[in-house]
């Protein structure tokens, strides 16, 4: 992305020209499809942080996928460069324009239909405008889950989800979304549709064309449907607070669940004493079920088909094989509903906790399971040396190895000071990542942010087959520019 306001090798419209595909545009969507205003583009301009503020030659929003297609064609003819647009929960400036003004973005908050819930073949197709939390409300409302969960499922839309490739907490037991989609309807960079839309778990026809959008963030075309799998709704489900003394610990708690639960483990959250000192520092209504502090804690979930004296037996084999082995030193059973979600509220505050504590260097990081106990204390201590005094937040889907290490200011440091020292942070953090084998984004994409990063930590050969099938599939460079590659 270019933030210092430099068009690249395109121009912004100007003058007649400028009117006349603003004036198209209207013709396809409607005048109340066409935002210019700087007050009515405003919110579509700044990212979920308010890290970045760009600008834009106007906000398009379409109802129909019809009518995405029509949208890219004219941007074709007019060379103008589509930022495509979700529920802007972004993290990476992945759905955000740059500074130029020469882009519009193209917002899918109007293609919001479920569109059919299959629950026979376990499959519903919808709009990719659609909220998670409602696909998952239409899903239960046919008897089913879709398992897809996040902290941004209020706001954040389906085909964001999939173009991020997004994680959430379910990942352990369900896959993330690219295991969770069938099939895509999509927008080529030319305005083609493409209707792949096939609810079929196996069809072995050449190229997997779905799972080239997946991921994409935008820049190989436009996502305007889908298929998504769904799943029989547990019978019984519980859940745990687990205290700890190490990540170490964590780790072996983790083979023992898998162990004692097999597939009924859903949920296998890692965070640290500090994660849950922030939390109540700033929601003090929110319970604190574990008196005693330990440095870490995991916060478990096991879903049964049977009931939920079924997922309590499996929690208390696991509670009592930690026990024996010395992996843990105290647990909370939640024995009710309410219970279940005070514990998970703790776990889900943690980045509203961050925010209100003041700016942070974020990292979604993902490593081998087997390693994140050695990465965070090498990484811990590492910063410390560098850094006295900064405050590492360290939280995340232990059970799949995707971490949350967020670093931030030593107290009385001003968020401005230290966020200039972001490069250096992101240099130590992302050599233990390396150190360890692991990947420098596990779910939240790689957008503008982390665009340069990635060419220090992919090779050559991956990097040039990325722009090749970037160049193939949008030669003219329109699609999401600035971002990924």
């Amino acid at each position: 992305m270019n933030t210092d306001g430099a068009p690249g090798t395109v121009a912004v419209l100007a003058g007649a020209e400028r009117a006349r595909f603003l004036q198209r545009c209207r013709a396809i969507v409607g005048d109340a499809g066409v935002l210019t205003a700087g007050a009515d583009c405003a919110p579509f301009l700044t990212d979920w942080r308010g890290r970045f503020t760009g600008l834009a030659l106007a906000v398009l929003r379409p109802a129909s996928t019809t009518e995405v297609a029509e949208l890219v064609k004219l941007c074709v003819q007019f060379r103008v460069p589509i930022v495509p647009q979700g529920g802007r929960t972004g993290l990476v400036l992945g759905s955000v324009p740059d500074a130029s003004g020469a882009a519009v973005v193209l917002s899918l908050a109007r293609l919001n239909r479920i569109r059919r819930v299959d629950p026979v073949n376990r499959a519903m197709t919808v709009d990719a405008g659609c909220i998670l939390h409602d696909v998952q409300q239409a899903a239960a409302a046919s008897g089913c889950l879709f398992p897809l969960s996040l902290a941004a499922e209020g706001s954040c839309s389906i085909g964001g989800n999939l173009s991020t490739n997004a994680g959430g907490t379910a990942v352990l037991r369900y896959g993330n979304a690219r295991e969770l989609c069938l099939g895509l309807e999509v927008v080529t960079a030319q305005g083609d549709v493409w209707d792949g839309l096939r609810a079929l778990r196996k069809d072995n026809t050449g190229y997997d064309l779905r799972d080239l959008f997946i991921g994409a963030e935008g820049t190989l075309g436009i996502i305007t449907g889908a298929v998504l799998k769904l799943f029989p709704r547990p019978k019984g489900a519980l859940t745990a607070l687990v205290a700890l003394d190490s990540p170490a610990a964590a780790a072996t708690l983790l083979l023992l669940a898998q162990d004692a639960c097999g597939a009924a483990l859903t949920g296998f959250e890692l965070m640290s004493h500090y994660c849950l000192d922030l939390v109540h520092q700033h929601f003090p209504a929110l319970a604190r079920p574990i008196e005693r502090a330990c440095p870490y804690y995991v916060l478990l979930e096991v879903s049964s088909s049977e009931s939920d004296a079924h997922a309590g037996q499996l929690i208390e084999q696991t509670l009592a094989a930690a026990l024996s082995d010395h992996a843990c030193h105290d647990a909370v059973v939640a024995s009710s509903l309410a219970q279940a979600k005070g514990l998970w509220d703790l776990r889900e505050h943690i980045p509203l906790a961050q925010a209100r504590q003041g700016k942070n260097i974020k990292h979604d990081i993902s490593l081998p399971v087997s390693t994140i106990a050695s990465f965070i204390a090498a990484t811990d201590a590492a910063l410390a040396r560098q850094f006295p005094g900064c405050q590492v937040v360290c939280f995340g889907h232990l059970g799949d190895g995707n971490l949350h290490y967020n670093v931030a200011a030593p107290a009385g440091q001003s968020d401005e000071r230290f966020l200039d020292q972001q490069d250096a942070i992101n240099a130590i953090v992302y050599a233990g990542v390396e150190q360890y084998q692991g990947s420098i984004s596990a779910e939240h994409g790689i957008g503008a942010l982390k665009r340069e990063a990635l060419t220090h930590h992919k090779s050559a050969i991956e990097l040039a087959l990325m722009r090749s099938i970037k160049t193939a599939l949008d030669p003219l460079n329109l699609m999401n520019p600035g971002k990924v590659l």
